[in-house]
């Protein structure tokens, strides 16, 4: 058996090509060499590693990565993210192949969001809506009306009649800030992100203390009491624009650590502190899942195009609807 074969064989186990290489191989001439001749778009979030987001075609958010998968001519789509971020854009390019460099990068909040109960729960409320956050599985999204990201949930929330009550799920945070925002109502499923639960709000306010001149800004994924000591709360790409808009020179950043490099090249004069998180032995601000892609892994998976995300097809054709209708009202 051949190392592919051997490596192909055990991709459901490991999740990625496991096959060794030259350690003095230029990732960056080799993934752009492949690209060209594949016709192939790298697709990345700005939680990847430095070097991926550099070399991607282009590095977003859910909601620009999402309309960025629905408008590509390109055969190809390497998405540097996690799971449900390359299920969303095979179900936008069902004819497209989808590559995903670890097939085991999760998500812990789509994770807190099993569809059996989800369904369960959706059953004791015939009447309500569903608004669901891009962080789900594609099975979550077929029991969904209008999905959303972090970037228009405020806006789609308020195109839905107020009349009209509304389930929003998973993210307990996200929409507990949203009730704050749009004073609607809504039902909450109890689902969370462990990294943005991880901040410390004791260690973010003596950060502070010693930083007078430094702004709060967090994601909304955050807990409620850090939200309210934050200067500015939005999306990771609003973050990222508010650093580069504000007056201010410094920034306590609360958010996962790999927003710090668009903002370091976006805001080179400016000092950027990530957020400290409870456990001082572990580096809680980085998504675990996110950085489990890395530039071997996107070399081989572009190479061999393997491993590849397929979502069924009925389950595809009910799942597109609520993407489609976040596309329509994000435009």
């Amino acid at each position: 058996m051949t190392t592919l074969e051997k490596a192909t064989k055990n991709i459901q186990r490991k999740g990625f090509l496991d096959i060794e290489l030259d350690e003095k191989i230029d990732y960056f001439a080799e993934i752009n060499k492949l690209r060209k001749e594949k016709n192939a778009i790298i697709l990345a979030h700005y939680y990847q590693e430095g070097a991926i987001q550099d070399i991607a075609d282009f590095v977003g958010d859910s909601l620009a990565l999402a309309q960025e998968a629905a408008k590509t001519n390109a055969d190809i789509i390497v998405f540097a993210g996690v799971h449900f971020m390359a299920e969303t854009a095979k179900i936008l390019n069902p004819s497209k192949k989808v590559l995903l460099p670890d097939l085991k990068a999760g998500c812990s909040l789509a994770d807190s969001c099993p569809p059996a109960d989800f369904a369960a729960f959706k059953k004791q409320h015939p009447n309500h809506l569903v608004v669901s956050y891009v962080n789900t599985s594609a099975e979550i999204k077929a029991l969904t009306d209008i999905v959303c990201t972090s970037s228009n949930a405020e806006k789609i929330i308020n195109s839905i009649p107020k009349d009209q009550p509304i389930i929003f799920a998973p993210d307990k945070n996200l929409g507990s800030w949203l009730i704050k925002k749009t004073g609607r109502d809504l039902l909450l499923w109890d689902g969370a992100c462990m990294v943005h639960e991880a901040f410390s709000i004791e260690k973010i306010l003596n950060l502070y203390a010693e930083n007078p001149d430094a702004e709060i800004i967090a994601h909304p994924e955050s807990q409620a009491h850090l939200l309210k000591v934050a200067k500015y709360v939005g999306s990771t790409s609003g973050l990222l624009k508010y650093v580069q808009t504000s007056k201010a020179t410094k920034f306590i950043v609360a958010t996962e650590v790999g927003i710090l490099h668009k903002m370091r090249q976006a805001v080179p004069d400016k000092i950027l502190i990530p957020a400290p998180v409870d456990d001082d032995n572990c580096n809680c601000s980085e998504c675990f899942y996110m950085k489990m892609n890395t530039m071997k892994k996107l070399y081989l998976c572009l190479k061999y195009e393997l491993p590849f995300v397929e979502v069924d097809a009925e389950l595809s054709k009910k799942a597109i609807l609520p993407i489609q209708r976040m596309l329509e009202l994000s435009k």
